[in-house]
């Protein structure tokens, strides 16, 4: 069957739900899947900065890095090879997200993660005990190769899909904005880590960075041992009992059979449906493919990793000596931490377009003051004429006051915007292209930036902010909200918006009552 309208029986927006220790509990525990991303992100940047570490893989960075300030500054760590071993890791998980699909249909959740678990924990062990390039590499496969697996194995979803799934709709942005959280806890644990490890004596401390990798591996294996399937996925497999039971667990009431109506008709029009990839790609889908498309790869185009993989390695750019950048490291990963809190606590009050704006304003602000910065203390040539404390300490004032933006806006947001958008029926396929096309951005910008460093010079910042322009302005006219919306009602938003709803005939939606549910999506 090619597809049928959009499915939605209730007219009541307003689901029974409440905060329970046990959702609270399950979130935090599948939320912990962002500590090994974020873990990953802070370690490889730092130990990248570590002249132990580059003396005994990448001689001829290092040779570069320690030449005196009379040479050009913004290439002394260009190499394709030291970047393919922060990105390597990125291109690893992506593919393997695919096989692990298959695997976790296959075997299960709990095997598939397990598998995801043993291989991350290899991957660990072998980049701690490298002696050459290639075991760092193989090492770096084995993490993403984990990576997927243990991402894909979690209800057969993405990380913020499951929370969005369990989340009551008027917490769900809170309790989804749980695994960036955890992304910026498991930053800044790293660039705590890399701060003491550089101090080792013997120069083996980057072995003791890698090697603790283990430690989010084994906390993500063990919590989604024990993490239960959602009532989404319980009804999709034909246990409607259990569906039942587990819906009244995480809403914390017995007024549960709207809520469940809704997703027994959405799970029916889902299995009605053979082809998801292809029906994706119907005309009434155009608002959340595009969605799926643009909403990762702006989060990578914001710039972010540029700074959050790199900034100890940019911090030496810019002048630091060793510990000052990793000590700036961490200062940009407490201000990461704490601005995600903004987030949690305001985005189900202020909606999701809000902090967009907000916060696409605040980074292009920050970004253009950063490259003015830096060009006005390196120039084109990219020779140091000597930075003063004062200086250095403005540029990453400006740095922070981009990370913050970032950490509250397209950082939580750029994960969960797209898990709240898909209807049941294409959720599995729009899910898997916003994962994909994350991790590819992710790829390319780490493969890139070192190169572009050397190239575009003071006036990478000013790229990035272009894009930032861009994607601000996209939201602002392209993206409705969609706060205290329940899932699978929120095509309704979609058929509203002065350009989407073009795409969403009368005919393809389905609805029980549905002047009232307009009512309550403009109440919204």
């Amino acid at each position: 069957m090619a597809g049928g309208p959009i499915v939605l029986t209730s007219g009541a927006k307003e689901h029974p739900g409440k905060m329970t220790l046990f959702v609270f509990l399950t979130c935090l525990v599948a939320s912990s899947g962002g500590l090994i991303f974020g873990y990953d992100i802070g370690i490889s940047g730092g130990v990248t900065s570590m002249d132990s570490f580059l003396s005994r893989f990448f001689p001829s960075v290092y040779r570069q890095q320690m030449a005196d300030s009379s040479t050009n500054q913004y290439c002394k760590f260009d190499s394709q090879l030291l970047t393919l071993f922060t990105s390597s890791l990125y291109v690893a998980a992506l593919i393997s997200s695919f096989l692990a699909s298959t695997v976790t249909r296959v075997f299960g959740r709990k095997w598939s993660m397990f598998a995801g678990g043993i291989t991350f924990l290899l991957g660990s062990a072998i980049n701690g005990a490298a002696v050459n390039v290639l075991m760092l590499i193989l090492g770096r496969v084995l993490l993403g190769i984990g990576i997927g697996f243990a991402n894909q194995a979690r209800a057969h979803s993405s990380v913020p899909l499951y929370l969005s799934e369990m989340a009551p709709a008027k917490l769900r942005g809170m309790l989804n904005i749980g695994f960036q959280l955890m992304i910026t806890i498991g930053i800044f644990a790293a660039n705590l880590i890399n701060y003491g490890t550089a101090s080792i004596e013997g120069g083996w401390g980057w072995r003791v960075s890698l090697g603790l990798a283990a430690v989010p591996a084994v906390i993500i294996t063990v919590g989604s041992l024990v993490l239960p399937d959602t009532p989404n996925s319980l009804i999709e497999r034909g246990y409607d009992d259990e569906a039942k039971a587990m819906l009244r667990k995480i809403r914390g009431t017995e007024d549960i059979q709207a809520e469940y109506g809704d997703l027994v008709a959405a799970s029916a029009e889902a299995k009605s449906i053979d082809h998801p990839w292809s029906n994706i790609l119907q005309r009434r889908y155009r608002p959340q493919l595009c969605m799926a498309i643009l909403i990762p790869s702006f989060q990578q185009l914001t710039g972010i990793n540029v700074i959050m993989f790199y900034a100890p390695v940019l911090f030496k750019t810019l002048g630091f000596g060793s510990e000052a950048s990793l000590a700036s490291a961490v200062i940009s990963g407490i201000v990461n931490v704490f601005a995600t809190f903004v987030s949690i606590a305001t985005v189900d009050k202020l909606g999701r377009r809000k902090l967009f704006l907000q916060g696409g304003t605040q980074m292009l602000v920050s970004q253009l003051l950063v490259g003015t910065l830096i060009a006005l203390k390196f120039g084109t040539t990219g020779v140091a004429t000597g930075m003063s404390t004062n200086y250095a300490s403005i540029i990453v004032l400006f740095i922070c006051f981009y990370v913050a933006a970032f950490a509250w806006s397209w950082g939580p947001l750029g994960w969960l915007v797209p898990s709240e958008i898909f209807p049941l029926e294409i959720r599995s396929a729009g899910q898997s292209i916003t994962v994909s096309v994350n991790m590819l951005f992710t790829f390319i910008i780490a493969q890139v930036f070192l190169t572009a460093l050397c190239h575009l010079k003071f006036g990478l910042f000013y790229f990035f902010a272009g894009w930032v322009v861009i994607m601000t302005a996209f939201v602002a006219l392209f993206l409705p909200e969609t706060k205290n919306v329940p899932i699978e009602e929120i095509v309704l938003v979609w058929k509203k918006h002065w350009f989407w709803g073009k795409f969403i005939s009368d005919d393809d939606i389905h609805v029980g009552n549905l002047e009232v549910a307009k009512h309550t999506i403009e109440a919204a």
